[in-house]
């Protein structure tokens, strides 16, 4: 394991070359986005224009053959956070990423890794480190091939289970 920055994360996103995968677990980040969700309390509209470089990005890969999959495990009835991030998904869907969602009740039986990771092709997983607060507070790089089966094994069985974007009804 070796612990590396967000930089250092982004130079992943820019050199897979087959598919990331990406398995959410919380029902709540702080990633910046509270003022955001906040607004989106207040029934305030938001251009989601900051969601741009993302898009980019994955319209780029997908571009070039690439596939982008995250499915987000989440407990019902939806905290607001997650019904915030349900609500912007469009934009992420439209550039390409394959966004599915997971009620908790169904992962009962799946082992799982104890924090979200990205993973790329077969080669690296990065574990997200989150604090009690929603904030990261580091990011692990494996590419151990065991943890790297694991996450895929973690990720696919999740997925199997998993409800697409359009058919998903919070709760």
């Amino acid at each position: 394991m070796k612990l590396i920055t967000a930089q250092d994360r982004k130079k992943l996103f820019e050199s897979f070359e087959q598919e990331a995968l990406h398995l959410e677990l919380r029902d709540f980040y702080d990633t910046g986005d509270l003022e955001k969700v906040e607004r989106w309390k207040a029934g305030e509209p938001d251009s989601l224009e900051w969601l741009r470089p993302w898009c980019d990005r994955v319209r780029s890969g997908i571009a070039q053959g690439k596939r982008y999959r995250r499915a987000c495990v989440v407990s019902e009835p939806l905290t607001d956070y997650q019904k915030w991030a349900y609500s912007i998904t469009q934009p992420n869907l439209d550039a390409g990423e394959d966004i599915r969602w997971v009620p908790r009740r169904l992962v009962s039986t799946i082992p799982l890794p104890g924090n979200d990771f990205w993973l790329f092709d077969n080669d690296a997983v990065v574990f997200g480190v989150f604090g009690g607060d929603g904030n990261v507070i580091e990011r692990q790089l494996y590419t151990d091939t065991e943890v790297v089966k694991f996450c895929r094994n973690a990720f696919e069985s999740v997925w199997a289970v998993s409800v697409q974007h359009a058919e998903y009804k919070p709760v």
